[in-house]
């Protein structure tokens, strides 16, 4: 694992990897593989219970949640925390031999109630029991903007999620100067949620009928992330850049060479791994005029992303690709609530007689 591939990106590139949704398993061997920091999201409670080798843990949590709330959704919250300590331990050493610049772990709480912001904030500052690896992670919508500026406030790390567009991001940068301006802003990422913003616009594609080349399309993410960067980076704003949403390798291996950041499924990383393709330096990579010019024509999505005025702060939420992502997590935090209802009922559950107990005393 050493001499593997991202080991080797480390080495002779500014690029490093993170790991997402890992299993503790699959984080253990994603450190081992070269990852410097992890991210979680809210579908994490129903992927640890479809995953065998850490179901039974996920079983306890959901046990242990149950046995402290009847909420349904606060006991998700209180399982998801419980499941990511386990992956905060597992990095908190590199954490603590980088004086707090990798090892992070993010969690990003329920998203039926990201419209609420002292219930977010609340989220973040509840995590504060957990180990100091912790880094929160928060949409980048008008709600989310107040909320990142609180939480940096009170001194914990974030990390700006769900971000489609340009505008977007500077709106991040703003934000982190303003804070910055006050006094000591903590280690802020800003991330383009790369694969599914290209997942998303194929849809559209697909769904309209656009004729456009599928070369040109697979561009897309890559092309507004590179812009983002750039247009981020012009600001002062201080950021680690943060790939996100990975659909497939090239959104790894396009990133390369670039001082970014990229998160992506253990699954993916193994099979770059096993690849072991050249480092090739790719970031900087100028955009194709006439590739750009031509998804712009076609796509107002496209547009909206790239454009430096592409989408008003009050659409952040509403637009496409961050509606379509944030539906995700609402269907695993769904899957979770489900699981823990079932569970509840279970007579048999070892948490549902000790879960009575201390709602009757």
């Amino acid at each position: 694992m050493k001499n593997g591939y991202f080991h080797k990106v480390s080495e002779q590139t500014p690029t490093r990897l993170w790991v997402n949704n890992p299993t503790t398993g699959d984080a253990k061997k994603a450190i081992a593989a070269g990852a410097v920091s992890c991210t979680t999201n809210p579908t994490y409670v129903s992927k640890m219970l479809q995953a065998e080798s850490d179901r039974p843990d996920a079983l306890a949590a959901i046990d242990e949640a149950i046995a402290r709330t009847n909420d349904d959704r606060k006991a998700a919250a209180l399982a998801q925390q419980t499941l990511v300590a386990r992956i905060l331990e597992l990095f908190l050493p590199l954490h603590e031999q980088s004086n707090g610049q990798r090892g992070f772990v993010s969690i990003q709480g329920d998203p039926y109630r990201d419209r609420e912001a002292d219930h977010m904030v609340g989220e973040a500052l509840d995590c504060r029991q957990l180990p100091g690896n912790f880094i929160s992670k928060i949409p980048a919508t008008e709600v989310g903007l107040d909320v990142m500026a609180r939480v940096l406030e009170a001194g914990i790390p974030v990390i700006a999620t769900e971000v489609m567009s340009i505008a977007q991001a500077k709106a991040v940068c703003e934000l982190q100067q303003r804070v910055a301006a006050k006094g000591p802003c903590p280690p802020l990422c800003l991330t383009h949620i790369t694969g599914i913003y290209d997942e998303y616009l194929a849809g559209v594609v697909a769904r309209e009928g656009v004729e456009i080349d599928d070369d040109v399309l697979r561009q897309a993410g890559c092309i507004v992330a590179r812009r983002q960067f750039a247009v981020c980076k012009r600001t002062g704003a201080d950021f680690t850049f943060l790939g996100g949403g990975a659909r497939a390798i090239r959104h790894f291996t396009e990133m390369v060479g670039g001082d970014v950041h990229v998160t992506i499924n253990y699954s993916m990383a193994a099979d770059i791994v096993e690849q072991d393709p050249p480092v090739t330096p790719r970031f900087d990579t100028p955009a194709d005029e006439k590739v750009v010019a031509e998804l712009r024509d076609k796509l107002t999505d496209f547009r909206k992303a790239y454009d430096d005025d592409g989408l008003p702060l009050a659409e952040f939420e509403h637009f496409g690709p961050v509606a379509y992502f944030r539906d995700m997590f609402v269907a695993g935090w769904d899957k979770a609530t489900a699981a823990i209802a079932d569970r509840r009922a279970d007579e048999s559950a070892p948490g549902k007689r000790l879960a009575r107990t201390l709602v009757l005393h």
